[in-house]
């Protein structure tokens, strides 16, 4: 990989165009949660350190082309700048004739934040004449959002096609990260699996049940999986019509020796709201819901993970929101986080609700890695090529 990392690339003096992702979430204005902009300080100061003019390019949510007061990127400039404890001078225009101007007033070891890149037309549709005006702000453009890299845009394929293009610090250690989990393997490897719709994950499931020792399938998944396998799941969220993607997951799961698991026994309530009641899957009545897993199914999957050397997780065990229904999520948080402080074994964990359910009970830092890239590692791990990384690939 074309990382920055490499000591021979010569950075002084020269205008670093600099993609990453700060699309953070805010409220009236204040940002709320903070991890992507802290997490993008080591490529700036590993810039910073080699003397590099550094233009950062980001967006806020999905304006298409239009100017959007409240998805201006100035709030996550001046946090930036607290953060770095360095001036970060914002550009408040979209690019225009002017930009390329302030751009070269720029001194070494300087920082300027373009406007949200989004507001730009030409951007989502990866127009070729904005990827070269683009280009033409920057001497080295360097990629180091992963999350954005399944978008074909000008700020993350089209600008590597005029310009020499690098990865960044995180971006690498994301890539590598995944492919400890996709292509070079330690086994036994287990992917515990969960969310709402099992249709949405069919495709990991099937990529990594030919590489894979065990799914673990918990959530609304598994409720969709006990349903068409002959339970009964009274009120549970559930997808139906899904017979054909179940036989599928099956199908693969046995031909390349996978073993699947679901749900031995549950914990139920008659309202999002109400106390729970531990069931056997058996066992469960017209008008009741499942919203978690239940202790043999926590001391299923503990053994499972026991006997893995490399763990991947996607999608809470239920709803965990309502503290009587998050100890299955707490306690495969709790088992992956001890067997890789005490085992040394590779775990991953990564998507939206997963996240919040790590950040929820302090266990970001008790894995080998969390990913915050939403829909790229989702289609990371479908065996996708994702545009941002071949881009990057082919570019000499």
């Amino acid at each position: 990989m074309k990382s920055i990392s490499n000591e021979n690339i010569i950075f002084k003096d020269k205008k670093v165009l600099l993609r990453v992702d700060l699309n953070v979430p805010m409220k009236n204005g204040s940002i709320t949660e903070s991890s992507r902009i802290e997490k993008i300080i080591p490529t700036i100061k590993r810039l910073l350190a080699k003397e590099a003019k550094i233009i950062i390019i980001s967006h806020i949510g999905r304006p298409k082309g239009q100017i959007i007061e409240g998805m201006s990127l100035k709030p996550i400039s001046k946090k930036l700048s607290s953060l770095l404890n360095k001036d970060v001078l914002f550009y408040k225009n979209i690019i225009n004739d002017n930009t390329l101007s302030e751009v070269n007033k720029m001194q070494n070891g300087s920082i300027m934040m373009l406007e949200n890149i989004r507001f730009n037309q030409g951007e989502e549709t990866n127009n070729i004449e904005f990827s070269k005006k683009l280009s033409n702000l920057g001497d080295i453009y360097v990629n180091d959002a992963f999350s954005c890299s399944h978008r074909a845009h000008a700020s993350v394929e089209g600008i590597t096609k005029y310009i020499p293009s690098y990865f960044g610090l995180q971006i690498t250690q994301e890539i590598e990260a995944l492919k400890r989990i996709t292509s070079e393997i330690t086994k036994p490897v287990s992917l515990v699996i969960g969310g709402s719709k099992i249709s949405t994950k069919i495709s990991i499931i099937n990529n990594l049940a030919k590489k894979f020792d065990n799914i673990i399938i918990v959530g609304g998944m598994a409720n969709t999986m006990l349903k068409h396998t002959g339970y009964k799941i009274g009120k549970s969220i559930c997808e139906n019509d899904c017979g054909s993607l179940i036989k599928e997951i099956l199908e693969i799961s046995k031909k390349f020796n996978c073993r699947i698991v679901c749900p031995i026994d549950v914990v139920v309530s008659k309202s999002i709201e109400g106390a729970g009641k531990i069931k056997d899957i058996k066992e469960i009545n017209d008008d009741e819901i499942i919203l978690d897993i239940g202790p043999k199914t926590i001391l299923e999957i503990k053994k499972i993970i026991n006997d893995s050397n490399t763990v991947l997780w996607n999608g809470p065990a239920g709803y965990f929101e309502n503290p009587n229904f998050q100890a299955g999520t707490k306690e495969i948080l709790e088992i992956i986080a001890q067997k890789t402080i005490n085992d040394k074994i590779f775990s991953v964990a990564g998507g939206g609700e997963t996240v919040a359910a790590i950040n929820k009970f302090k266990k970001f830092d008790s894995f080998t890695f969390v990913s915050t890239a939403g829909g790229a590692f989702l289609e990371f791990l479908e065996g996708k090529t994702l545009p941002g990384i071949k881009a990057l690939n082919q570019n000499v």
